[in-house]
């Protein structure tokens, strides 16, 4: 006999648990029988759903008595309300030695009844019949026997059969395809029905408050682990006859390194870890087969640009020691030297691989590119949805989480049902709670900004200092390095990696503050938590990530005056100006630097530590046992899961997202890295999840959530930067306008002829004779210096003052970004118009659905009315 929650109270679903124990009742304890892999009771009949873990106070004498009594009542009133609520709990002492040997594992079974009454509250869609709609051939089906060496072996991972689906009624369970009772619920769903209970278990009751949740007594040290099992070994197969061994088969087909070229087992992964896993393992794996292209696109454009390197006009001339050997350059800072323009030969080179004419076509292409990403994966999405039972996966089916129900004292109307309902704040509260988060996440931007203005303070002082240095002192031993590395790519450099470190350490302290706002904002749900803090921590790694490069991209070198009156930052330093050959090569230095150190030090902390973790543990206990260690215990020494769960990989590929996309025009490799990151990241997180952590509570999700309008956000404003970073970063538009206009040969019309003179006719002349701070002991003979810029040249009545040039110029970067905005927005516009989101064959399937659903609940009712008139008209009758 067991008591439920009032499943049907009127106030919108609210669960209250009754009938609370009055006096303790335990659990039996019962001794291990030797089976390392049974997943059930010592009957061997009860299937083990899921498994708590506590360490046994009347083994401590260290510890405080009146602490520890405190917890095991908690500890035995929440045991005895899961009895009551129709659980059944058996305990079994730990066979270990130290450091194991004090801990008891509580396992829990859920009887039928039990499964059937929660199904029907969480909504779970069962199978009601096999799915009678043909399904199209494929039409690369003759491709099939190429294709099939990507796929998992059949023979170990069969395709599963297709049902139509409806919410399960225990009414209405004649019309479910019900075999095998011990099957029917999969262990996935037992899983999630047990911690819906544990979650909502009471374990203290004062007066009329309630305390109640599986968290709260995890976060309290009342139990030290809550996990459903893993069905085996991952790589030795159970010699349980009942045993699915479906973490032995992902291992093999997915996990382990030799399976990296194979397609993932995505129905697998769902049937495992649940819909939100595999919906994540999807949408990567989805991303990284379009990377493919991406990745192909921009290596052809940087390898053109590693053709023409040498071949180029501009580079030649820059090389060129009778044209780049005798244009002097004006100092860049107060105490530099003047330098010839050949100087900057490698890096002139160099920029040639990134700022090329396929540059722009590429840069077009990628904008294309993102918007049929998002098209296609809604179009994946969308079958997934239906072959996984999320499309009606609505808000009101998501329950309220336990630490909101636990701070309900409020009442309010409820604007859809109108009955009265139980929250934890007013209105007017509500709103003190999102100002204060609201006005923390902005304190936490500015002083991400803070921290960007000190790097660039970093850089003008360093600048300056090496740049005194080189002159001051005798580094002829350095000539061969000071050919490679300038005082601005060094200055670059260690900004770049002193970025990266600062981005690293405002990451760990951010975090625990945006979760501090988002519990303090009390979401009700869920998703509405995980939204929550996925928009503040997304904001907050925008700005961390990205600023240094919005500042090299669209600040550095932007205000720097002249070499007679330049900018002072402070009225100390000298404005920054851009590396010699340009500020997109600093630009793409910072991309690779944080691209691939992000990279490198996450591969390390999702890796390297669980394994060493795991390493420590394993070998602990073999060095204290030589006993058969039993399932359970097993799966608690390995790492548990985060609380966040897949927040921080989906946070991780988004903001890659955002590099490869963002400021592409200035890095076509990106995708390539990109590419190869995820062909890593895919296994290394199936190897995490799979081998070095405890099996993740199983979660139902319709899509990958408040991530979708963050990538769509993206894309549409990858369209700006990439066009302002090739209107104004790069030189393309300069190069442009002096082919079309200020360069015309009466002989020949190619590049080779057309672009002579560019160097000279993009730098300035400046007198020597009105710097500031001049040497003329480097370059005793000359009396004029040339910088970066279109300038009257010195005896114009307009001295120092921009020329028509300029102008011209800019009036061609302002309609260039104008004219690829409009092409490109309209491009996006007509390819998601003509895309639909929803594939026709699946459009079919759901009507098809829905159809069976209501013809078996019309027939059902029916009968109810029957047999309601029978009695009615025996009545008249007699």
């Amino acid at each position: 006999m067991f008591n439920l929650y009032d499943i049907m109270e009127e106030d919108g679903y609210e669960f209250h648990p009754v009938d609370l124990p009055d006096e303790p009742c335990f659990c039996p304890q019962v001794e291990f029988n030797g089976k390392p892999d049974s997943l059930f009771f010592n009957d061997g009949v009860r299937r083990i759903d899921f498994v708590l873990v506590y360490e046994d106070e009347d083994k401590k004498e260290y510890e405080k008595r009146h602490a520890s009594q405190r917890r095991k009542r908690r500890r035995e009133y929440f045991e005895a309300s899961l009895m009551k609520m129709g659980m059944e709990l058996e305990a079994t002492p730990s066979v270990s030695a130290r450091p194991y040997e004090k801990l008891i594992f509580v396992k829990v079974h859920m009887p039928w009844d039990v499964l059937c009454t929660y199904a029907e509250v969480l909504h779970i869609k069962l199978p009601i019949q096999h799915n009678d709609i043909s399904s199209r051939p494929s039409p690369w089906r003759f491709l099939s026997y190429i294709t099939k060496q990507f796929y998992p072996d059949e023979n170990l991972i069969s395709k599963e059969s297709e049902f139509f689906t409806a919410p399960f009624e225990k009414d209405r369970l004649e019309y479910f395809c019900v075999k095998d009772k011990d099957l029917f619920f999969t262990p996935s769903m037992r899983s999630r029905m047990a911690y819906y209970i544990l979650s909502r278990a009471p374990y203290e009751v004062r007066g009329n408050i309630k305390k109640f949740g599986i968290t709260k007594l995890l976060d309290g040290g009342v139990y030290k682990g809550a996990y459903p099992l893993h069905d085996c070994r991952f790589n030795v197969k159970s010699e349980e006859k009942d045993c699915p061994n479906e973490r032995y088969l992902l291992f093999e087909e997915w996990a382990h390194p030799k399976s990296f070229y194979k397609i993932q087992p995505l129905d697998l992964i769902r049937c495992y870890y649940g819909e939100k896993i595999g919906i994540y393992f999807a949408w990567l794996g989805f991303y990284t087969r379009m990377l493919t292209l991406a990745a192909v696109v921009g290596l052809g454009c940087f390898l053109y640009g590693y053709y023409i390197q040498d071949t180029s006009t501009w580079s030649k001339e820059v090389c060129d020691p009778d044209i780049g050997g005798k244009i002097v350059m004006c100092p860049q800072c107060d105490g530099c030297k003047f330098w010839t323009l050949n100087s900057t030969c490698n890096t002139s080179k160099t920029l040639c691989m990134f700022d090329n004419f396929g540059t722009l076509v590429f840069a077009i292409f990628m904008a294309v590119w993102v918007t049929l990403f998002l098209e296609f994966w809604k179009r994946h999405q969308a079958e997934l949805e239906y072959d996984w039972d999320t499309v009606e996966f609505l808000e009101q089916e998501e329950q309220p989480r336990p630490e909101y129900e636990a701070k309900c004292i409020y009442e309010r109307k409820n604007p859809v049902t109108g009955m009265k309902e139980k929250v934890p704040y007013t209105s007017c509260g509500r709103c003190i709670r999102v100002s204060i988060g609201i006005t923390t996440v902005l304190f936490w931007i500015m002083l991400i900004l803070a921290s960007v203005v000190a790097i660039t303070v970093y850089r003008l002082a360093v600048f300056f200092t090496f740049s005194v240095e080189l002159k001051t002192k005798n580094l002829t031993d350095f000539e061969p390095i000071r050919e490679y590395v300038t005082p601005q790519m060094a200055t670059s450099v260690t900004a770049s990696l002193i970025n990266f470190v600062l981005i690293m350490i405002l990451n760990v302290l951010y975090e625990r503050v945006a979760i501090w706002i988002t519990d303090f904002e009390l979401p009700r749900t869920k998703t509405d938590y995980e939204n929550s803090l996925t928009l503040k921590m997304f904001l907050f790694q925008f700005v961390n990530y990205y600023s240094s490069c919005f500042y090299i991209a669209f600040a550095k070198g932007k205000a720097v005056g002249h070499p007679g009156k330049p900018v002072y930052l402070s009225g100390k330093y000298r404005n920054e100006e851009c590396d010699p050959g340009g500020c997109l090569i600093e630009l793409t230095t910072q991309l690779a630097i944080i691209m691939g150190g992000k990279a490198i030090w996450n591969n390390i902390q999702e890796v390297l530590i669980p394994w060493v973790k795991n390493l420590i543990s394993r070998h602990c206990a073999r060095a204290t046992s030589q006993k058969v260690t039993p399932r359970w215990e097993q799966d608690y020494q390995l790492q548990a899961n985060s609380k966040l769960g897949l927040f921080y990989e989906y946070l991780e590929m988004v903001i890659q997202f955002g590099f490869v996309t963002l400021f592409v025009a200035s890095f076509p490799l990106a995708p390539v890295l990109a590419l190869v990151n995820n062909l890593i990241e895919i296994r290394v997180d199936a190897w995490k999840i799979t081998t070095q952590f405890r099996r993740i509570v199983p979660e139902k999700a319709q899509d990958i959530g408040a991530w979708q309008p963050i990538l769509q956000g993206i894309t549409i404003l990858a369209v700006v930067t990439n066009a302002m970073i090739i209107a104004f970063t790069s030189d393309m538009i300069p190069r442009l306008v002096y082919y079309w206009s200020f360069s015309v040969y009466p002989y020949g019309d190619n590049v080779e002829n057309t672009m002579k003179g560019y160097i000279n006719s993009s730098l300035s002349v400046f007198n020597i004779s009105e710097l500031p701070s001049k040497d003329h002991t480097a370059l005793p003979n000359i009396a004029t210096c040339r910088y970066r810029d279109y300038r009257f040249p010195p005896g114009h009545p307009k001295q120092y003052e921009h020329n028509m040039y300029y102008w011209h110029v800019i009036a061609a970067k302002m309609a260039f970004i104008i004219v690829v905005e409009h092409v490109v927005y309209f491009t996006k516009f007509i390819l998601s118009y003509v895309i639909p989101d929803v594939p026709y064959a699946v459009k079919e399937q759901i009507k098809r659905e829905k159809y069976l659903t209501q013809v078996i609940l019309h027939e059902t009712n029916l009968k109810l009315v029957s047999k309601r008139l029978r009695p009615a008209e025996n009545d008249t009758e007699n």
